[in-house]
């Protein structure tokens, strides 16, 4: 669901990029010491790797001729908390954009908002958490998520239309394209609700105390271990983005398919200044566009897959790591 910047005028991806960071700011702002601590940091790192790993695996949706991602956003908050989650999606995000040109430059605050803010900041705090506090049973968690899931992606793929629509994207008539997009991203959202939950009852299993201080606020307990889960998570994030990347789905996603039924291309045009330098910057800086080498063949993806999610990793802790440091400073000044 990474919007091209095509799909947006630059009043409408200025307003969206200056809603996300607002919101990241306020993201900032809200993380406390216990949600970026020793044992949530690299549990931050491991997980938005592994996110970007796993938003290289399209899978079909079968009798439509198109597939469909995971977005990550609500994952992420079930493991870390809805501020933590924010910025670990956003850091996927990024990386996208600037290294592999998956999303435009200008549609960045966007596909931030659309795939991060609404998961995190919407679904998880307002429909996530009250369900599971009432009843924490891996059953209750396993329906919650898959429901969460599923209402963040229609949320997030109504967004997308009417972002069109605000831009005046004539190729994309709002009735059309909504019929089109609701349903194949309610699709792509229960197949997502199920990897999901799946993840999410796992590390509840082995780890109940993750999930639990994610939606308390409590610091895991120093003497709960947590390296078992890191591990598992770096082992299936290499094989996700080294080996099953390769098996992806070639079918357009559900935005590009949404796009080819209703104005016949995938590929809108925008000519405008901003959106031409927005263009170029981009592909000044990626260096391997749509995840492969410049001969388009899938030789690259293993390398892309991996190196995304390595440099996600890296970046992710560094937010983290920097919040930690700034708050533990603040509540040591403070006392």
């Amino acid at each position: 669901m990474h919007m091209a910047d095509a799909l947006l005028s630059v009043p409408v991806g200025a307003v969206m990029l200056g809603a996300s960071i607002g919101l990241i700011a306020y993201s900032v702002k809200r993380i406390k010491e216990n949600d970026v601590s020793e044992k949530k940091l690299p549990l931050m790192a491991v997980s938005g790797a592994f996110v970007f790993a796993a938003q290289m695996i399209n899978f079909t949706i079968p009798g439509t001729g198109s597939s469909g991602h995971i977005g990550g956003g609500l994952l992420l908050a079930g493991l870390l908390g809805e501020f933590p989650a924010v910025l670990t999606i956003a850091a996927v995000l990024l990386i996208q954009c600037l290294f592999f040109a998956d999303g435009g430059l200008l549609a960045l605050g966007a596909n931030i908002f659309n795939m991060g803010i609404i998961p995190c900041l919407i679904i998880y705090p307002l429909l996530f958490k009250p369900l599971v506090k009432k009843a924490a049973s891996t059953k209750m968690l396993s329906v919650v998520t898959f429901i969460s899931v599923v209402i963040g992606l229609q949320f997030g793929s109504f967004c997308v239309v009417l972002e069109t629509l605000f831009s005046g994207i004539t190729e994309l008539p709002f009735n059309t394209f909504v019929m089109l997009m609701q349903p194949v991203h309610l699709a792509i959202g229960a197949v997502e609700g199920f990897v999901t939950a799946m993840v999410l009852v796992f590390v509840y299993k082995i780890r109940p105390e993750i999930i639990e201080s994610s939606y308390t606020g409590d610091k895991i307990d120093k003497n709960i271990s947590v390296r078992k889960i890191i591990g598992i998570f770096v082992v299936i994030t290499i094989i996700t983005s080294g080996v099953l990347s390769l098996f992806a789905s070639a079918y357009p996603d559900g935005l590009e398919w949404s796009m080819e039924n209703t104005a016949g291309t995938a590929e809108l045009e925008a000519d405008s200044p901003i959106h031409n330098s927005a263009e170029k910057i981009q592909e000044n800086i990626a260096v391997l566009p749509d995840y492969d080498f410049e001969n388009g063949e899938g030789s690259g993806t293993s390398i892309a897959g991996i190196v995304g999610s390595a440099i996600t990793c890296v970046l992710a802790f560094a937010i983290g790591g920097i919040i930690f440091t700034v708050k533990k400073k603040k509540s040591t000044t403070e006392k």
